[in-house]
């Protein structure tokens, strides 16, 4: 129904709204839970026992870090008597509340939910999970005072190259774009407290490059590997195009997915973290490979070419 989806989508909207504006750690909580809780709804609607499953798998583990996240908060009030989202003094609960955002938005090792929930959806509420739900838990870990975490830079790398090398030996598109975000949460992490406003142009670049990617597979009504190879017969432009996204997206350049992994690696490069950016610009190159191995299938291979095949069944 319209209206319901018009409700929830409010509500989506609503609680990232509230964890944007908050300086205040119940709040910023309070936000984080109606988003979970709205999007709840939109991942079980087809009642497909996978959707089912993909949600109540979702739900346990935002649930799981939303109670995480207050345990956290609560403990660095008891501590410092404040509740202020930009005052965390205290260590301990800082680096709790680092875990609890990383497996909201499924940074390695904390990402095994990710690829199984985004497998069970559809696109439209897969690109919802991928994109808008990340949001929320970024401002907040671009808030807090991380300077020095030696966490981060490790999530991070672990980041980067589990989504590289999960991604390898994958046929199913929406798990191939779990694994490819969970890649990019990483990149994003790495730089996050040196310089947060690459995080933030990092942030918004993977947000327009997987929203065309998942648009273009609901175009298509592509969620393998295999149904993508007869995709030039339904739409021949899109397939011409698409590649270009992909390799958007694995960062080469000239194309707009280079420019945050240039900037990245020049500031890690700056603040003397030099195994660090090795190890991200190679475990880009695995991300790259799977890539362009579903850019190949796409456009460089020709499917069998009988006549019974070529139109796709209505």
């Amino acid at each position: 129904q319209p209206f319901i989806l018009m409700v929830l989508l409010f509500a989506l909207g609503l609680g990232t709204t509230i964890t944007f504006a908050s300086s205040h750690w119940l709040l910023a909580w309070m936000g984080l839970e109606i988003n979970t809780l709205a999007i709840l709804p939109m991942m079980a609607q087809s009642h497909h026992p996978r959707a089912v499953e993909a949600s109540t798998k979702y739900f346990l583990t935002q649930s799981t870090a939303a109670a995480t996240l207050l345990f956290a908060t609560m403990t660095n009030a008891w501590l410092t008597g404040q509740w202020n989202i930009h005052l965390m003094s205290d260590p301990i609960p800082l680096t709790m509340i680092v875990l609890a955002l990383s497996l909201k938005i499924g940074l390695a090792p904390l990402h095994t939910w990710l690829p199984e929930v985004l497998q069970g959806l559809d696109l439209t509420t897969a690109l919802i999970l991928s994109t808008w739900q990340k949001l929320a838990p970024f401002i907040l870990l671009m808030q807090i005072p991380t300077q020095g975490q030696t966490i981060i830079v490790a999530l991070a790398i672990t980041s980067t190259i589990v989504g590289g090398l999960g991604g390898l030996n994958q046929t199913q598109l929406r798990k191939v774009l779990a694994y490819s975000s969970i890649a990019h949460l990483g990149w994003m992490m790495i730089v996050i407290q040196f310089m947060p406003q690459i995080t933030t142009l990092a942030l918004v670049l993977y947000i327009v490059m997987t929203w065309a990617t998942f648009l273009a597979l609901k175009l298509n009504q592509t969620t393998t590997i295999n149904t993508l190879t007869i995709s030039w017969t339904k739409s021949p432009i899109l397939t011409a195009i698409f590649p270009m996204i992909l390799v958007s997206l694995g960062g080469l350049p000239p194309l707009t997915g280079f420019l945050p992994k240039w900037m990245i690696l020049q500031e890690l490069t700056k603040q003397d973290l030099a195994l660090a950016a090795t190890l991200a610009a190679l475990t880009a190159l695995l991300s790259l490979y799977f890539y362009l191995r579903i850019a190949y299938a796409m456009t460089l291979t020709v499917s069998p070419n009988n006549l019974m095949g070529t139109p796709p069944w209505r």
